[in-house]
């Protein structure tokens, strides 16, 4: 499965991968997944967000056990983030029904949609879309950088925009959520732990920052008659960098768009998007709004924000019993089972990362991590699965 999937949306002048929704990458991605459930005789279906699904046992029987993640990538983004949670997940159900399981509640495999934000700038959009956390008008009218709408890159791949939204029928199937993911970072590096637990995601956010200048002649313009809005975006560049020091967060201006973008002209406008992580609340409102104050002026807009996402205690717990006491550790990055964690129990695994180096081509997971972490998510699977003296509908 996995060197099936390798070529898919992989671009070869950086060896990364440009699998943004709703293209023909992801389309690639989305008939990968469906041959993988069809070949295993799983129920296949497409959700009204976009999002893939593949069942063992009958999807409207409820309580189910869901794991899976995502196949999209950011621009030129590593091997393993998302695909290694979705190959994951059909061979984890592999090895299940190898061992001759045949659970009473059903079980899913599920390949969310548009969860990295790479074309339309918000992350997880499949899963908030399904949980009701964004609009659907909203979501609907996002501009990819070609002024492509979601709604009309929606309708060009067959699916009705229309029908998008909250989803509480298949919300109410779902009993639990697990997500197999690559760690994000060096927690598990040079550990004897292939496989960690996840406790906590930090709240996050991404916030446009508008610098409005004026455009004129780089060669002859002098400085004290400029409306240069450079300095004012590197100014907020140096202070977002400076406050995530001083108050142990995160900070990153990656991504900046300069009009009219001319080597000898003075800009009239630097569009610069803010990612912001912090371990509370509060410290990240600070940043962002010393990043504010350094700016000058600009229009800042938030884009999207995602509070502290505590994962269920009971599930967290059992599932590192059931791993036999892995380590927990809290994680930056933002994940759809951050999103689901509001409406239904969810867990997360991660890998061990040898480098830690993430949305990059060189994001990697040695081979045996991998199938360690295909074998404990088979393991928690197998343990929630199994019957319980609470009956059905009790997997905590």
């Amino acid at each position: 499965m996995w060197h099936d999937l390798l070529p898919v949306g992989r671009y070869d002048a950086t060896g990364g991968y440009r699998r943004h929704a709703w293209t023909s990458a992801d389309a690639e991605c989305r008939a990968w997944f469906a041959a993988q459930a069809r070949d295993r005789g799983l129920t296949y279906e497409t959700d009204r967000n976009g999002n893939q699904w593949a069942w063992l046992g009958d999807p409207a029987a409820g309580d189910a056990v869901v794991t899976g993640s995502h196949l999209d990538s950011v621009p030129d983004g590593g091997a393993y983030d998302g695909p290694l949670g979705v190959v994951g997940a059909f061979a984890a159900l592999d090895a299940l029904r190898a061992r001759g399981l045949r659970p009473e509640r059903p079980l899913a495999v599920v390949n969310f949609t548009e969860e990295e934000g790479a074309r339309f700038g918000l992350a997880c959009l499949g899963s908030r879309l399904m949980t009701g956390a964004v609009r659907p008008e909203a979501a609907g009218a996002l501009r990819d950088a070609d002024g492509v709408t979601l709604a009309a890159a929606m309708e060009r791949a067959g699916r009705d925009p229309g029908a998008a939204g909250r989803d509480d029928e298949r919300l109410a199937r779902i009993g639990v959520f697990v997500e197999l993911h690559v760690e994000q970072g060096r927690h598990l590096a040079g550990t004897p732990h292939p496989v960690g637990v996840a406790s906590a995601i930090w709240p996050h956010g991404r916030w446009r920052f508008d610098f409005h200048g004026e455009a004129n002649h780089a060669g002859t313009t002098r400085l004290e008659d400029r409306r240069d809005p450079m300095p004012a975006y590197a100014a907020a560049v140096l202070a977002a960098r400076a406050g995530a020091e001083r108050l142990g967060a995160l900070a990153t201006f990656g991504r900046v768009r300069v009009e009219p973008n001319g080597t000898n002209a003075i800009a009239s406008l630097v569009t610069a998007w803010l990612d912001c992580r912090a371990p509370d609340d509060a410290l990240l409102d600070s940043l962002v709004e010393e990043t504010a104050r350094a700016a000058r002026g600009a229009e800042v807009t938030r884009e999207s924000y995602t509070a502290v996402v505590d994962f269920d205690a009971p599930l967290r717990d059992r599932v590192a019993r059931a791993l036999g006491g892995a380590p927990v550790l809290p994680t930056g990055a933002g994940h759809d089972a951050g999103i689901l964690a509001g409406e239904v129990p969810a867990a997360m695994l991660f890998v061990r990362n040898p480098t830690g180096v993430s949305h990059s081509p060189y994001e990697h997971a040695e081979e045996a991590d991998c199938l360690a972490g295909v074998a404990a998510l088979a393991a928690v699977l197998e343990d929630l699965l199994a019957p319980s003296a609470d009956g059905p509908g009790a997997p905590l």
